[in-house]
């Protein structure tokens, strides 16, 4: 049977690609996410995905999505993102709170709905899509270096209250990747400041990297669990060490 694969912010970026390579390892891929639009030209385009609409933020959405979901073998959270670079003394509430509802309770929602199926299907995968961020704090990113550390630390709860279960629960933590919308979100839409970010960098990561990664995480054998992969591109030895030229 075709095992089905459930990707969250799948409109864009990391999302969108890992449902185009999932599709590509042969899963049914649900590619989720709240621009129907976007999705809708993506499984025009990629045979073997199906597009949801879906809001991570909203149980309403969350609970009405698994209902109409038949089984679930691979749930990737991946909906989430940052929002400003303030330092914590002027940190924006709303930013924070943003932050905290798309990537650490929407993933809480996420996994709270689909973990009986991921269960239920005798080999489910259970992919945080978190960051470095989880791992290291950094000036400026005090909102989404606390959001992904959360996430990074409830994907390790997961994985000590599941062990015993038939469900394997897999971290990637990536660096420095280059997608269209990441930093052009964080700097509230200022194209120039978010094109900074990459200048001079060498080949920074790109969304397809990310996906390859995902896809080799989530098709090991049943006994094989990836716990943490991290993934930067050559020229970041760590958040505050960046080769430019």
């Amino acid at each position: 049977m075709t095992k089905t694969a459930v990707v969250t912010g799948a409109s864009s970026g990391i999302g969108a690609a890992t449902a185009r390579r999932l599709a590509a390892e042969g899963f049914d891929v649900v590619a989720a996410a709240r621009r129907r639009d976007r999705l809708d030209e993506l499984a025009a385009e990629v045979p073997g995905i199906r597009p949801a609409t879906l809001d991570v933020t909203s149980q309403e959405s969350v609970d009405a999505f698994a209902a109409e979901l038949a089984r679930c073998d691979v749930l990737v959270n991946n909906a989430g993102g940052a929002f400003g670079l303030e330092p914590v003394a002027s940190g924006l509430v709303d930013d924070w709170q943003r932050m905290y509802d798309v990537n650490v309770i929407g993933s809480l929602r996420m996994t709270r709905a689909l973990l009986p199926k991921l269960i239920a299907s005798g080999d489910g995968v259970l992919l945080m899509l978190t960051s470095v961020a989880g791992l290291v704090s950094y000036e400026g990113g005090g909102g989404y270096c606390a959001a992904k550390h959360a996430q990074t630390s409830m994907t390790e709860t997961l994985r000590l209250e599941l062990c015993g279960q038939p469900v394997r629960v897999v971290e990637i933590a990536p660096g420095m990747v280059h997608t269209e919308e990441f930093s052009l979100t964080r700097f509230r839409g200022d194209a120039e400041k978010a094109a900074k970010v990459y200048d001079g960098v060498p080949d920074p990561l790109t969304a397809d990297d990310v996906a390859d990664v995902i896809a080799f995480a989530v098709t090991r054998p049943a006994h094989v669990n990836i716990d943490r992969l991290v993934i930067r591109p050559r020229a970041q030895a760590a958040q505050h060490k960046v080769h430019r030229v």
